[in-house]
């Protein structure tokens, strides 16, 4: 996740409708089943989008910096974290309602706001806190949701200048630490030497498996060991890693990221990675790439995109600490959906992805989120859309 400044105008919008969506899954999902049918994603059908101001406050934060997001239906709530470092508020999720139907999004309105805590019960610092009394600077990215019990699961891309891992972790409801994954060997920050992950190119997406066995973390990029960065002219290939409840690895792929899609201005920047990663069934997952490219004016365009990928006779990479240049196969990827054809006015920095409750029609639902990096040219977006089923 990059910390551009963007000119980009937008019109915000904060819709003051209340409620849940008119219908609301419930219960929890057994293996690659959804309310006794099993998950079938053959495109989206854009429902409606909803916006929240810049600098909207709630409870006594700011709200912004949404990279994350999860729908609860035992709950009928959303939990959307933000990647605020404790800079503008120590670090936390929110709460949210979202009422949609297949014909019209309504509203979304913040229910409430949770501080995170450390193993040791305080909150997390930002760096300047952190220079005085140590502790670990946040950088959280995704949100889950554990349907055993209800606890969460999130990450964070840790700081390689400050020699901290990126990590899954374990907290309650109200946010209490319960446990970190351990870190793995090829995911270990170094501030000195180009090896493992790049900073703020990490653990960026999270989902549990349907059955909630294991959970799938998605690298923004690639690591220094397996190449460059994407360019205009070659994409790269980042890791989609599966761990069982315990943080043990089961299984990782490569996943070939896309070049940067458009050249930026003279002299300016551009880049393009992974922002978010959903379970569909045991072997397909959804997946979000957005990339951002400066215009000669200073102007960032975004281009999202979102794919679906498959495991199946992929090869398991997980024993290579070294995968460029070796004879491996990734994971396979199919375009879902293309946001710049979507006919969408504006496409802001898009992270986090969710399925929602099932629509009158029986149809899944699904949402992504924006980050808008606290800057006043960006937007916090959410966008509802009908999956339509593969025929």
């Amino acid at each position: 996740m990059k910390k551009w400044m963007y000119t980009l105008t937008a019109s915000l919008v904060l819709s003051t409708l209340f409620g849940y969506g008119p219908t609301h899954a419930s219960g929890t999902d057994s293996a690659n089943v959804h309310n006794g049918k099993a998950r079938s994603v053959g495109s989206l059908s854009f429902i409606g989008e909803k916006t929240i101001p810049f600098n909207q406050q709630f409870e006594g934060t700011t709200v912004g910096g949404l990279s994350g997001i999860h729908y609860d239906p035992k709950q009928g709530q959303w939990l959307i974290i933000s990647d605020d470092r404790s800079d503008k508020n120590p670090a936390r999720f929110y709460q949210a309602k979202l009422a949609y139907d297949h014909k019209q999004f309504q509203s979304v309105q913040l229910s409430g706001v949770t501080f995170l805590k450390q193993p040791n019960g305080s909150e997390y610092p930002n760096q300047k806190q952190f220079a005085t009394q140590g502790g670990e600077i946040p950088d959280l990215e995704d949100i889950a949701v554990d349907s055993k019990d209800g606890t969460i699961w999130y990450t964070t891309e840790g700081s390689r200048s400050h020699g901290m891992n990126p990590s899954v972790k374990h907290a309650t409801r109200d946010g209490k630490y319960l446990s970190s994954f351990p870190a793995y060997k090829l995911f270990t920050m170094s501030p000195k030497y180009e090896i493992g992950p790049r900073q703020n190119q990490t653990f960026e997406g999270l989902s549990f498996s349907p059955d909630g066995s294991s959970l799938w973390v998605a690298m923004e990029n690639a690591v220094y060991q397996d190449g460059g960065l994407p360019t205009v002219n070659a994409g790269s290939l980042s890791r989609i890693t599966q761990y069982d409840r315990n943080g043990n690895l089961k299984s990782q792929y490569a996943y070939p990221v896309d070049a940067i899609p458009a050249k930026p201005g003279p002299g300016k920047y551009a880049d393009n990675g992974v922002t978010s990663i959903l379970a569909v069934n045991d072997h397909q997952l959804l997946l979000t790439e957005r990339a951002g490219v400066e215009g000669a004016d200073g102007t960032f365009t975004f281009h999202v995109r979102v794919y679906e990928i498959d495991t199946a006779g992929a090869s398991d990479i997980s024993n290579l600490d070294l995968i460029l240049g070796k004879n491996i196969t990734p994971v396979k990827k199919r375009l879902v959906l293309d946001l710049s054809k979507s006919g969408l006015r504006h496409i802001d920095n898009i992270e986090g992805i969710t399925w929602g409750p099932k629509l009158p029609n029986g149809h899944d639902s699904l949402v992504l989120v924006s980050d808008n990096n606290f800057a006043s040219t960006q937007t916090t977006q959410f966008l509802a859309f009908e999956v339509l089923p593969k025929k």
